[in-house]
């Protein structure tokens, strides 16, 4: 059969609707009475939502696969001032439908094989040697996946090529700051965008749909440790200086800034603190842009976790 039900994007308090949709990710926990449901975040092309199926447990948990579509009822509840969807039935889609899963995966609006070609124009202008070959050789191995891999399971840029996206337009912001500020190290800052989250391939395990969850290693490690890792090691493959491998991993270290965000260092050096806001810039760019694609100017969307649950405000302003 071929279902075709309410988007995500559409979706309205109060209302009870049927859907299909890709279930991301499932949780059994217990509420506050004992009783135990399940804990989801299911999506759509047009955007995520929280669901709960209360008082499931085992038995329904088994039947649930991430990554796959589902048909769901549910009643559209406002919770913390945020939609979430209160299951009332869900079963996986038939076969038929799962072959359409493309239709329901969100991507990158820029085509990988184009952001590519950015990524490599811009490896070529490191004029370093021993930066430029650290890249390339981290480049090379991760090239075929990062064509298709996410920048996150949840969170900002969790979509198809979400990290090459993710890269590009990092490249773009550090190049137009560079043309403001004198004294940066453009090698440094280049090569520190390249590389920053690309240990993300290694900490997330993804199919070519860019649908995503964390390996082994990703929970135990995180792609911090790991990308310290990959530069030590292909420093040493191209026979890079001490101090080249060090400047790079500090900035793989520090770029998250807190402690509690997965850094243990402070960046210590100018390209490491740009590469840091850079990354948060994009991050809150994508995440704002996200929140009011489909909100009508003069109108607030949904409150956003990532933004501190606040509701985003789209202005009422004519194009120039």
């Amino acid at each position: 059969m071929k279902f075709d039900g309410m988007k995500i994007s559409e979706l309205k308090a109060g209302e009870t609707i049927n859907g299909i949709y890709i279930l991301k990710d499932a949780e059994i926990r217990v509420s506050s009475n004992k009783k135990t449901y399940i804990d989801m975040v299911l999506s759509d092309s047009t955007g995520e939502i929280a669901a709960k199926w209360w008082d499931a447990g085992e038995e329904q948990f088994a039947a649930l696969v991430p990554n796959k579509l589902f048909y769901v009822n549910a009643r559209v509840d406002l919770w913390r001032d945020m939609l979430q969807l209160n299951i009332g039935k869900m079963q996986i889609a038939d076969e038929e439908d799962q072959k359409r899963i493309s239709e329901f995966v969100q991507a990158a609006p820029r085509e990988p094989e184009e952001m590519l070609k950015e990524v490599y124009a811009y490896t070529a202008r490191i004029r370093s040697p021993e930066i430029r070959n650290i890249v390339m050789y981290i480049l090379d191995k991760k090239e075929e996946k990062l064509m298709y891999w996410p920048a996150a399971k949840l969170l900002h840029h969790s979509v198809r090529s979400g990290l090459l996206y993710h890269m590009v337009r990092m490249l773009k912001c550090a190049e137009a700051l560079s043309g403001v500020y004198g004294g940066i190290n453009t090698d440094l800052l280049f090569a520190g965008v390249i590389i920053h989250d690309m240990a993300k391939i290694g900490e997330l395990e993804a199919n070519e749909l860019g649908m995503a969850d964390y390996t082994r290693e990703g929970k135990l490690l995180g792609h911090i440790v790991m990308g310290v890792e990959e530069i030590e090691k292909a420093g040493r493959e191209t026979g890079a200086s001490e101090e080249i491998i060090l400047l790079l991993k500090h900035m793989v270290v520090s770029h998250h800034y807190e402690a509690e965000f997965g850094s243990p260092k402070k960046p210590m050096f100018l390209e490491a603190e740009l590469l840091h806001h850079i990354d948060m810039i994009d991050a809150r760019v994508y995440d704002y842009q996200n929140a009011t694609r489909d909100v009508e100017p003069g109108n607030f969307s949904e409150p956003v976790w990532s933004l501190d649950k606040r509701s985003i405000y789209k202005p009422m302003l004519k194009d120039s």
